[in-house]
């Protein structure tokens, strides 16, 4: 029997729906949430992905303002502009889309945004608060993929999740968001040994790695809940994940399909936050 799809592209829709009458309700009170991003250089993936933040702003109503920089960009000129925005009433969510040039520190500009902006989630500040089960903006990659399991009423209290990847943005807050749901946590990296013997043990299995077709069938336990993160191109140009799809669909009970699995929910996120940080400022 095949694997119940988890369409990221069919939820996403749903929460979309629902957030654009938030937004016409904060209009309505005075406040237009407002987003603000800031691209630096000419990486053709991040105008892509840029280009598709602004749009799914306009389809809701988030007012949405864009800064392209050169790559010659010098870090003392981004950290100022960031400072700009951080003091700009009509902006809510500052986002500087990653990865940087080598010459401006990725850690600098995060932890120079305004936490109460920080809707990518990456803030020490706002990592610090989800670690400890406080109130925060969650990063959106894996705050999408925790809505997803939900959203198919699968319990994730009693579980044994497996994170294939230990990335700042992906793989470690995955982990820890799916912990304070009380599940039980295991990671696994480029250094795991026997990796096929843990990921076999996942009711949960979370694979974030970048690599297409990392692993398939032979490493998911039979009704398991597969969360496939990765888009990646194959020799033939075409979008795959970092599970092998077909090998992995008739072992699992529940998967996601890429593309249209976790990608769209990580804006819809970024949507949310944006929203809950202009909610904030509306009830002050």
């Amino acid at each position: 029997m095949s694997a119940i799809i988890i369409s990221g592209k069919e939820l996403a829709k749903e929460k979309r729906e629902q957030m654009k009458l938030e937004v016409e309700k904060l209009t309505r009170q005075g406040v237009t949430p407002g987003l603000a991003v800031i691209l630096i250089g000419e990486d053709p993936a991040s105008q892509s992905y840029v280009r598709s933040k602004q749009k799914s702003c306009k389809e809701i109503g988030i007012h949405s303002e864009l800064y392209e920089l050169p790559e010659t960009t010098t870090q003392e000129e981004l950290l100022g502009k960031i400072n700009h925005l951080n003091h700009q009433e009509n902006i809510h969510g500052i986002l500087v889309q990653l990865p940087l040039p080598n010459h401006i520190s990725e850690k600098a500009v995060i932890e120079s945004i305004d936490p109460t902006k920080d809707v990518d989630g990456f803030h020490p500040i706002n990592i610090g608060r989800m670690m400890t089960g406080q109130e925060a903006f969650l990063p959106c990659t894996p705050y999408g993929i925790v809505e997803m399991i939900k959203s198919k009423g699968i319990d994730i209290e009693g579980k044994q999740v497996v994170v294939v990847g230990r990335s700042n943005i992906v793989g470690k807050p995955v982990g820890q968001l799916l912990l304070n749901e009380n599940a039980t946590v295991t990671y696994c990296h480029s250094r795991t040994r026997n990796m096929k013997d843990l990921t076999l043990t996942a009711d949960i299995l979370v694979v974030a790695v970048g690599k297409a077709h990392f692993l398939d069938g032979e490493y998911v336990k039979g009704g398991a809940v597969v969360i496939d993160v990765g888009v990646n191109r194959n020799e033939e140009g075409k979008l795959v994940g970092d599970v092998n799809f077909d090998s992995a669909k008739d072992k699992a009970s529940y998967i996601t399909p890429v593309p249209g699995g976790v990608g769209p929910m990580t804006i819809t996120m970024l949507l949310h936050n944006t929203i809950i940080s202009a909610n904030r400022v509306a009830n002050k």
